[in-house]
């Protein structure tokens, strides 16, 4: 008999095991198992008179006899013969057409009994089937042959029962699965036919007492009713245990990697008094908000402490998590260890050196002339710096010279030492997968696991925030400094009121002469620049053409400055320099700007093709503007019409400031395996029946339940194995332990 772990290739053969491991990754009977039917086919479709025929499109198969056959030419040149039968007669008549006429005009003949497979497509009334799977069940020459995927569910019932068995067929339901060119439905269907014939009753990773008191069926009954059972209800309590099991094998790899740490030793960095931290919080020019006091309190207390700290600080844009994190670490350099912040590009790892600097002062001048007593010094490492620059950079951070070391995934590098890390701030964690923010980590000195502060502007739905941050403790800062202005954001429904674009650039026009500044956007950077599988509908502005009509057009006569990701890190530091000092009026860009960039003159926004980015992008972007004393306004032009999903979608964004509400309308749209990302193997994170935008109670219970079980068993094997997706890690070796 077989078992999960067993490999595939001595249960289906070696050329399908191949096959399956080549196309989709799947080498075990359980990930075969778990490559669940996308959707479920009615099965035998000899219909009766008083039934209805099937729609176009639609996947049937039947059984019937060739009442006619004949070959036919194409018309164009070369000519080529193909095969057209025709099964029954009447309004009941069905066609299929077949190209390889040269093989299968011998044997499909008039009064032959065979099986077609394929989906419905209808010419001037009569339904056909083009190129369908077919098994001839009955032939005048007495020959049994077909398609190899049917032939081979066909095989599978002969070899055990002796003689052909149409009980292979002849079901209410199919199971139809993620396929491709090189491996049918079919083909899947019958590996899974074969595996599931010989398979061991499953043992259940989940409790007994679990099981039984929220009413699941067990595991094997699971496995077995997602492909082959033939009523809905024993397929939907199929689905309802499997998603239980994503729920539970999620929140256990979560729960591995909060308490993974819990025994490990963190660097303890109580506050002191007469430190940086505290003479900053003395020269602040501004107040903090409460919010602000309370999530310091919380990471002070954390970061004193022997257990290291893993926090997530989430805030609505220009909600000042930068000046809490900057505190944070200063009370760690107090304490004689280094801090790394990690940024996901060039532009906002400058722009965090630069503020850094500028709010600290002679704070951060160590060693320099002005520096105060007891001051550190900020360090910068980006990959475009000369070799000179790095080595440079590299070796102050090695010497302990550099308290805080800003970066981008420079950091990561393996030549980049640190005398004493102790604190690792990552910003908008999104960029980054764990193993990024793990290998820096890992740079701490041995025995010590260095605190983990996490930010993101991205305002997260809760069911992200259990499960992707779900080893992470979360603050949330939703109050926005005092003195902010509101920003007002309007759709442009170009085609519709082109007069209304003509006033956006009026009103850039108007702005800048009130000694303001504004911000341009636009999706790409020039024609070479289309994204893989770009979406239909009016073609995009790129950013050079836009900046070049603008320039020459409505906005002639203004400063406008270029930025976009291909310029050099020099040339991008220029333009934003610039840009700051007030020598460009008018910044035509793309998204380099999303994140970061502070410059809190600018009250205007003019997004062009705004429905080719994200709802939380677009509210990011727009985050951009109101950073300073004046009311500013965000402008969304599309060439949609107001009645489009793209017109709701960007109104929605026009309609709230509220990042959280907008951060579940964008979780409703996207695809779950955009929000997850990758597991620690760098495999993409796929959910098959667990849903973030439905399933909160769910993942809330699945969490409580794994930290129960981890409590009394943080080896638990059938944990393990509900986890392998996840963590990517050894789930065969658990299996053949479970």
């Amino acid at each position: 008999m077989v078992s999960l772990s067993d490999r595939l290739d001595g249960i289906v053969g070696g050329k399908a095991a191949g096959l399956l491991e080549d196309v989709f990754g799947i080498r075990t009977v359980d990930d075969l198992l778990r490559h669940y039917p996308r959707k479920y086919i009615h099965g035998m479709s000899v219909w009766g008179e008083d039934e209805e025929p099937p729609e176009e499109g639609e996947h049937i198969t039947l059984v019937g006899e060739i009442a006619k056959a004949e070959v036919r030419w194409t018309n164009r040149q070369p000519k080529r013969e193909y095969l057209v039968i025709t099964l029954g007669r009447g309004r009941r008549k069905v066609t299929a057409t077949f190209f390889n006429a040269k093989y299968l005009k011998k044997d499909l003949v008039e009064n032959t009994r065979l099986m077609l497979s394929g989906e419905v497509g209808y010419f001037r009334g009569a339904m056909q089937l083009t190129h369908p799977d077919f098994l001839v069940l009955d032939s005048p020459k007495g020959r049994v042959f077909g398609s190899k995927s049917l032939k081979t569910i066909a095989d599978t019932s002969t070899s055990q029962s002796g003689e052909l068995s149409m009980s292979a067929f002849e079901r209410d339901f199919f199971p139809i699965y993620a396929a491709s060119s090189k491996l049918q439905s079919w083909d899947i269907y019958a590996c899974v036919q074969q595996v599931l014939a010989v398979l061991d009753p499953v043992a259940d990773p989940l409790p007994e007492s679990v099981v039984r008191e929220r009413g699941l069926i067990p595991e094997d009954t699971a496995l077995r009713d997602i492909h082959l059972a033939e009523r809905e209800p024993e397929r939907e309590a199929a689905r309802e245990r499997l998603t239980f099991d994503e729920a539970v094998g999620m929140q256990w790899a979560l729960a591995q990697r909060r308490h993974g740490e819990l025994g490990q030793s963190g660097p303890p960095a109580p506050r002191r008094d007469d430190g940086l931290a505290a003479a900053l919080t003395q020269r602040l020019p501004f107040e903090l908000t409460a919010g602000q006091r309370e999530v310091l309190a919380v990471i002070t207390a954390e970061l004193a402490a022997t257990k290291p700290m893993n926090r997530l600080l989430q805030g609505e844009v220009g909600s000042g998590k930068t000046i809490v994190s900057v505190l944070a670490m200063l009370q760690m350099v107090d304490a004689g260890y280094q801090c790394a912040l990690l940024a996901p590009t060039e532009v906002l790892a400058a722009q965090h050196a630069q503020s850094i600097r500028a709010v600290l002062g002679p704070l951060a001048m160590a060693g320099q002339l002005g520096g105060e007593e007891g001051a550190t010094r900020i360090a910068l490492l980006t990959g475009s710096m000369s070799a000179a620059q790095k080595r440079q950079v590299r070796n102050e951070v090695a010497a302990g010279e550099a308290g805080i070391v800003v970066g981008t995934h420079a950091l990561l590098q393996d030549a980049v030492e640190f005398h004493r890390l102790g604190f690792v701030v990552v910003d908008e964690q999104h960029r980054f997968g764990v193993e990024q923010r793990d290998r820096l980590r890992a740079k701490a000195p041995d025995g010590l696991t260095p605190h983990l502060l996490v930010m993101t502007a991205t305002p997260i739905p809760r069911t992200v925030a259990l499960t992707v941050y779900g080893d992470l403790e979360t603050s949330t800062l939703r109050e926005l400094p005092r003195g902010r202005q509101p920003i007002t954001t309007n759709t442009i429904f170009v085609n519709d009121k082109p007069q209304w674009l003509a006033r956006a650039w009026q009103r850039v026009t108007e702005e800048v002469a009130a000694g303001r500044q504004a911000y341009v956007v636009a999706s790409r950077i020039d024609e070479d620049d289309k994204p893989p599988g770009e979406q239909a509908g009016p073609p995009a502005e790129t950013v050079v053409a836009l900046h070049e009509r603008l320039r020459q057009g409505p906005l002639a006569g203004l400063r406008l400055g270029l930025m976009h990701g291909r310029l050099t890190a020099d040339e991008k530091d220029a333009v934003m320099a610039a840009f700051r000092a007030g020598d460009i009026d008018v910044l035509v860009c793309t998204t380099v700007i999303e994140v970061g960039v502070d410059v809190p003159n600018a009250t205007v926004m003019v997004v062009m093709d705004a429905d080719r980015f994200g709802i939380s992008q677009l509210h990011q972007l727009r985050g951009r503007i109101g950073r300073g004393a004046h009311a500013s306004l965000c402008l969304l032009v599309t060439k949609f019409p107001e009645g489009s999903k793209a017109g709701e979608r960007l109104r929605a964004v026009a309609g709230t400031l509220d990042g959280f509400a907008l951060a579940d309308l964008d979780l409703q749209e996207r695809r779950e395996g955009d929000v997850l990302g990758l597991n620690q193997s760098g495999r993409p994170i796929t959910l098959r029946f667990l849903s973030l935008a439905e399933h909160l109670d769910l993942i809330t219970d699945a969490r409580e339940l794994a930290q129960q079980i981890y409590d009394r068993d943080p080896g638990n094997r059938g944990m393990e194995v509900l986890a392998g997706q996840f963590t990517g890690g050894d789930r065969i070796d658990y299996l053949d332990k479970a």
